[in-house]
């Protein structure tokens, strides 16, 4: 199995934690050099000191606010003018919970941008240099909500719905150029966000965050909560070479919890 990455570049969005942070770690296990994006500098700098470097990969970073659409726009442009990315990793952390009822238009608009829109002017970036080189992986981290909506997730749900469907067509236009776009759901995984959803589960349930926690380990197959290089190594395998022949797929990695197909 080809699983080799060597000589290829990935830009990974939200690199710093969690899910992003774990797909840049693997991704470069394999061989490739990775482009860090995120808004805190420091925090980029600390994590460009943890990527593999033994296949003499040579890593770098991007700073930009995902939240202003603009400045990740321009910051992409400026940086792909005399280089080519061979591997984009879409990751931008959720909207905050609340009912859809509850919602405002606001949240809807913001989250629109920081996920779909911000996606999609990468994308436009990139691919032609993708095209170029004959080669293109573009994964997307959004949510088993694409699947079977959560609840208390209103504007997430409804958001993630619409990187879901962006992607698969994407896909379908993109894979004659040797292009593959796949989605991948993290379920419920060691990360920030998911203390988050504990806690907030555990407040409107009046439990202890234990609690909160057992239950949901309860609804589990696998009997506990992945972990963040779980996940990182399924989006490194649909960006190998190995997986050239997976494309448009929603790829759950979530131990089983969900129950449609």
């Amino acid at each position: 199995m080809n699983l080799d990455l060597t000589g290829k570049k990935a830009l990974v969005c939200g690199s710093t934690q969690g899910l992003g942070l774990a797909s840049a770690i693997e991704l470069a296990l394999l061989g490739c050099s990775i482009v860090l994006f995120a808004r805190n500098e420091e925090l980029l700098k600390e994590t460009l000191a943890t990527l593999d470097t033994t296949k003499k990969q040579q890593h770098s970073y991007l700073v930009a606010d995902f939240t202003n659409t603009a400045a990740v726009k321009t910051t992409i442009e400026q940086f792909i003018a005399n280089q080519t990315i061979h591997i984009l990793v879409n990751n931008t952390g959720g909207p905050a919970g609340g009912t859809i009822m509850e919602a405002r238009e606001t949240e809807f608009l913001s989250a629109f941008n920081n996920h779909l829109i911000n996606n999609h002017n990468i994308v436009q970036a990139l691919v032609p240099g993708m095209k170029k080189a004959g080669f293109g992986r573009i994964i997307n981290v959004i949510s088993t909500s694409v699947k079977a909506p959560l609840q208390g997730l209103g504007v997430s749900n409804t958001i993630r719905a619409a990187v879901a469907n962006w992607a698969k067509t994407l896909a379908t236009e993109l894979g004659i150029f040797g292009i593959t776009v796949n989605n991948v759901l993290p379920g419920f995984t060691q990360t920030v966000r998911a203390d988050y959803v504990i806690k907030n589960k555990a407040e409107k349930m009046g439990k202890t965050q234990e609690e909160a926690l057992k239950e949901l380990v309860a609804e589990i197959p696998v009997g506990r909560i992945g972990q963040p290089e779980e996940f990182g190594a399924a989006v490194a395998f649909l960006c190998s070479p190995a997986a050239a022949y997976i494309n448009g797929i929603n790829l759950p990695v979530d131990g089983g919890r969900l129950v449609c197909l």
